[in-house]
């Protein structure tokens, strides 16, 4: 866990044993469950933590993560970057969301196991999600790894965000020419994007750049479309 333990230096986050046994114990359980239900593509314990918890957790060095208590991952698969950002913070509230109810319901079985009290992880599509009364637009912040291209991931997130909040999504460092397509689909959903942002810290690879939205205005009540149109149909 030395990686780990570096990133919580740089980053001036409390570590603990009682912090490193949960960031064990829940690698241990996802790599054992992985064998069921696909969870990750991950299966060697050095890259799991290099590419799921570091990657995870270096959204912390953000001023708008710093800022935020209630935070909502959308497309948490097998709970990153949420868990690990939850182990490492539990004073900040975190709801996890997927349209896996097998994934799901794992993640709150491990949470429950291992005492990480601050996740609520959910079953549902975001399209669905983000028309609820008691998420739409309720969330300091939203992070987000899933796959989506950056117009559609928009779309899935930016609801979920009050006024005044970010969306921080996790991209491939080439994203510049997607990020470009997505401009009028931030703006049209009330958001604006900040900055780029690619941390770079001596010895520790990061595979992804950030993309930083802050949430301007209130998203207009006919987004998000319906599950199936923002991937089919992405907003010019």
């Amino acid at each position: 866990m030395k990686e780990l333990i570096k990133i919580f230096k740089i980053l001036d986050i409390d570590y603990n044993d009682e912090k490193e046994k949960k960031f064990y114990q829940y690698m241990s359980e996802i790599l054992k469950l992985n064998q069921q239900i696909n969870l990750t593509a991950i299966t060697e314990k050095n890259e799991f933590i290099q590419k799921h918890y570091v990657d995870s957790l270096l959204c912390a060095g953000l001023d708008e993560f710093k800022n935020s208590f209630s935070i909502i991952d959308v497309g948490t698969g097998g709970g990153f970057p949420g868990v690990p950002l939850a182990i490492a913070f539990p004073d900040k509230e975190f709801v996890l969301i997927d349209s896996l109810n097998k994934r799901i319901k794992i993640i709150n079985q491990l949470c429950e196991s291992l005492g990480i009290f601050n996740v609520k992880a959910f079953h549902g599509r975001a399209e669905e999600m983000g028309r609820r009364k008691d998420m739409r637009e309720k969330f300091d912040l939203c992070v987000s790894r899933a796959v989506a291209n950056m117009s559609t991931l928009s779309e899935y997130c930016i609801p979920f965000v009050r006024v005044g909040g970010s969306f921080i999504a996790y991209k491939g460092p080439d994203c510049r020419k997607e990020l470009e397509d997505a401009i009028n689909a931030v703006t049209a959903l009330g958001g604006e994007v900040i900055r780029e942002e690619s941390p770079e810290i001596t010895g520790i690879p990061f595979d992804h750049k950030f993309i930083v939205i802050k949430k301007k205005k209130n998203t207009l009540s006919k987004f998000p479309r319906k599950p199936g149109t923002p991937s089919k149909e992405p907003i010019k």
